[in-house]
């Protein structure tokens, strides 16, 4: 079977192709390397398993190219910087919709059998109730969660009307290897880089807002569950089912790192921030089989050996 993943050199789209090519998957990668990286994937193109396709999904020249005899579909392109898409709306929807209807549109034409979309719970705006399911109403607070809403609408749309089997995963706060630290990126990538250099931990707003973290192989793990599920037309929260405050998140670090005495720094929140956020996932349990496995504590101990920030731990029996 071959998958096209776009965006399949960047943090998320690269860990989908690791388990995509360990499942025994050929894999197609579109990729414009905006901000992915050949690095992420240049092992499995030397070995044969990934052939690389240079464009973006608005290029129709090289869209026609990497989707030509594949069989499902992850679609990870898109701009996804709240900031960046504040200050650039029409450039987001371009790319965040107009780019994820070009694709669909060429799934249809090639009889793709299944497209798996990335959303975001950034759709689901300020709650008004936690944990946050599928039911939740939305209320987009950014034009990136608004494109994203759009996308999922069309998405909705080709299941009922051209038969495409899709499906919809709501991601939460994803972090784990290969994330980068640089402009808008997720707040542990950024931590992480800032006790590496010994830097203050900036928190924008007053670290009270909460996320839920879900770690990037949990992620693959329920992309492959949807790719191999019968339950199509839906719409899937992947989440760690836990939610914990950014302030507190900071003291984990900076005391996981034994750098307790490190300054942590409060500035104005960004705009298109949302306050809360502590996903349900018990549908993608339910149908898809979904069950997070990896614990923040664990995940973070992990990407600080990783870095030598702390030195080698022992994180065999974190749980």
């Amino acid at each position: 079977m071959r998958a096209l993943v776009t965006g399949g050199a960047g943090f998320i789209g690269s860990h989908i192709v690791d388990r995509l090519i360990s499942e025994g998957l050929r894999v197609t990668v579109l990729d414009d390397l905006t901000s992915g990286r050949m690095e992420n994937i240049s092992d499995y193109m030397e070995e044969g398993h990934v052939d690389f396709v240079d464009g973006s999904i608005l290029d129709r020249e090289a869209l026609e190219k990497a989707i030509l005899d594949v069989d499902v579909v992850v679609h990870c392109a898109a701009i996804v910087s709240v900031p960046f898409s504040v200050v650039h709306p029409e450039e987001t929807y371009e790319v965040n919709v107009y780019g994820t209807k070009v694709l669909l549109d060429q799934c249809v034409a090639q009889q793709v059998r299944k497209f798996v979309f990335i959303s975001s719970c950034a759709v689901y705006g300020e709650v008004s109730y936690v944990p946050i399911d599928e039911y939740h109403p939305t209320d987009p607070l950014s034009p990136y969660a608004e494109s994203k809403l759009v996308a999922e609408q069309m998405c909705i749309k080709d299941y009922d009307v051209e038969g495409l089997e899709t499906v919809i995963l709501r991601l939460f706060n994803v972090y784990g290897p290969r994330q980068s630290a640089n402009g808008y990126a997720g707040v542990i990538a950024a931590f992480n880089e800032r006790l590496g250099k010994r830097k203050p931990l900036l928190i924008y707003g007053d670290g009270l807002q909460t996320r839920d973290f879900v770690h990037v192989s949990d992620v693959a793990e329920a992309i492959w569950l949807a790719l191999n599920t019968a339950k199509t037309g839906k719409v899937f929260n992947i989440a760690s089912g836990k939610a914990i405050g950014i302030r507190e998140l900071a003291e984990i670090m900076r005391a996981l790192a034994n750098q307790e005495g490190s300054e942590i720094a409060f500035r104005e929140p960004r705009e298109g921030d949302i306050r809360t956020s502590h996903g349900d996932y018990s549908r993608a349990r339910r149908l898809l089989g979904y069950l997070p496995k990896k614990s923040l504590r664990r995940g973070l101990l992990e990407l600080m050996e990783e870095d030598d920030i702390r030195g080698k731990v022992l994180i065999e029996s974190i749980t």
